[in-house]
């Protein structure tokens, strides 16, 4: 009788033991890594420009051929001028997302929000074109006087549903969902130069917001050529709001495309089947309504 009261207490342990530790798989993301296959998802890029030094070196055509190279489905694009992101747009409407950058002429990302008739700008060109989003600009230091301005931009993105993609800081982020709480933020470059635990920190603290890792790949990617431990935590715990992104600012992250790509497949090949499809692709499948699937290689 003792024995087979022990046999069954330690089956039972073994049992709970067993659902413990998957549970535990699943909240820390040591389930097998994707690996290889990584290769075989297509990709969202989701900080991309188009900016005027680029037109001729690098033609709309190409862009997209490129993509295709890297098997990037489809693309968030904001440029300097609006009208880089029009080009690709026209060329590759199936390919492309394009989001309204308020940046043109002599108004760049230091004086934006100072330039008069900049709202004007803004509403003429989303009355013109399908932008699905606002950006990406820049806040490099907060002004509350700018108070106006941003709260009319916020009703422009509400009324048409669309996300404000914001280069800046945490507290720029906290400012913008204090003015509503409801504005929809994608936090480009994943606060670029900020600590991991400053980006853990405003992920959970606003539920909502989502990010872009574009140029995190080597602050995610450590030194052992594995994911960084306070950025795997960031990862699998908002795995729901992350996606990757090439920041093509200059014409050398053009250049570079490919290895760009490659550097975020690098990162996303250590992570579990399942995260690693959520940020590579489906996270903005599921914010921009559209399907996102290797068919689109090769079409326009």
């Amino acid at each position: 009788m003792f024995n087979k009261k022990n046999n069954t207490v330690r089956a039972i342990s073994v049992l709970l033991s067993a659902i413990v530790g998957s549970n535990l798989a699943v909240a820390d993301g040591t389930h097998t890594p994707i690996g290889e296959a990584v290769n075989d998802l297509p990709i969202f890029d989701a900080h991309v420009h188009y900016k005027e030094p680029a037109w001729k070196p690098y033609s709309v055509k190409n862009v997209i051929e490129l993509m295709d190279q890297n098997n990037v489905a489809m693309g968030l694009v904001s440029s300097t001028p609006d009208e880089g992101t029009m080009m690709l747009w026209e060329f590759a409407p199936n390919r492309i997302v394009p989001e309204l950058r308020p940046y043109h002429g002599n108004v760049g990302s230091s004086n934006w929000t100072k330039v008069p008739g900049i709202e004007n700008y803004l509403r003429e060109r989303f009355e013109q074109y399908p932008h699905e989003g606002i950006g990406e600009f820049h806040i490099h230091s907060l002004d509350t006087t700018d108070e106006s301005l941003f709260r009319r931009i916020i009703e422009m993105a509400k009324m048409r549903d669309v996300y404000l993609h914001v280069h800046s800081g945490p507290e720029p982020i906290r400012w913008l969902y204090g003015l509503d709480p409801e504005v929809k933020i994608i936090w480009a470059h994943a606060g670029l130069g900020e600590s991991a635990g400053a980006v853990h920190a405003l992920m959970s603290e606003f539920p909502a917001l989502y990010a872009d890792t574009s140029l995190r790949e080597y602050d995610i990617l450590g030194s052992n050529r594995d994911i960084d431990s306070e950025w795997k935590k960031i990862i699998i715990e908002y795995q729901d709001r992350l996606m990757v992104g090439s920041d093509t600012w200059t014409n050398s992250q053009w250049d570079n495309y490919s290895e760009i790509i490659e550097s975020n497949r690098l990162w996303l090949s250590k992570l579990p089947r399942s995260v690693a499809e959520k940020i590579a692709f489906k996270n903005a499948q599921k914010l921009f309504g559209r399907m996102i699937s290797l068919n689109l290689i090769g079409t326009r």
